[in-house]
């Protein structure tokens, strides 16, 4: 499967980590129930997906207002970003996305732009030995706001010296295509796990 690119030409490519470059939705689920079953909260599949995007600790908070519960959010973190790294040996990469990757690496500038940790994302890149492409990675403490706030495209932009007109976004969640449009930017939606399974 090919992923169809919107007209460019672009001068930059700024994309999303998990769900988008590598295929770690999966697994960052199973890290979530296994962390979360230990405080006997509940983290519905389709919730978890349309929350992709949103930094970790401001899902433990959104799930504490939501359950009524008072998780602690710093341990719980660590708790899943344990979990998930123990898991990493059996990180794949998207192969839509990747093609892009490699494809176009050098002639472009490339940013990673993710609601992750910089650990969990630079753990990622350094599983599938392509941390090096990227140019700048902005995560999880870099920023203000989040996705679906256009800031971090915006401020991978910046980084990068290139004009948010200028660039294009892969990314898998509707947060982060709302994020992106908000920025101004031309992006393009990558298919989650459930829907590259019927292709």
């Amino acid at each position: 499967m090919t992923l169809e690119l919107p007209e460019g030409p672009f001068k930059a490519y700024l994309f999303d980590c998990d769900g988008t470059i590598v295929d770690s939705m999966p697994l960052h689920y199973v890290a979530w129930n296994k962390a979360l079953g230990e405080y006997g909260c509940e983290f519905d599949e389709a919730l978890f997906y349309a929350w992709g995007g949103m930094p970790v600790a401001e899902i433990i908070r959104s799930l504490n207002e939501k359950h009524g519960l008072s998780m602690p959010v710093e341990t719980l973190h660590h708790r899943k970003e344990g979990l998930y790294y123990e898991m990493l040996d059996q990180l794949k990469g998207v192969p839509e996305v990747m093609e892009h990757v490699h494809a176009s690496h050098g002639t472009i500038p490339f940013a990673v732009v993710s609601g992750s940790t910089r650990e969990s994302v630079v753990k990622s890149l350094q599983v599938l030995g392509i941390l090096d492409k990227f140019d700048t990675l902005v995560c999880a403490g870099d920023y203000a706001k989040a996705k679906p706030d256009p800031e971090p495209f915006l401020m991978a932009a910046e980084r990068l010296g290139v004009e948010a007109k200028d660039c294009l976004v892969f990314e898998d969640t509707a947060m982060g295509i709302a994020a992106a449009t908000a920025a101004g930017m031309a992006s393009v939606k990558v298919l989650q796990p459930w829907e590259r399974a019927g292709i």
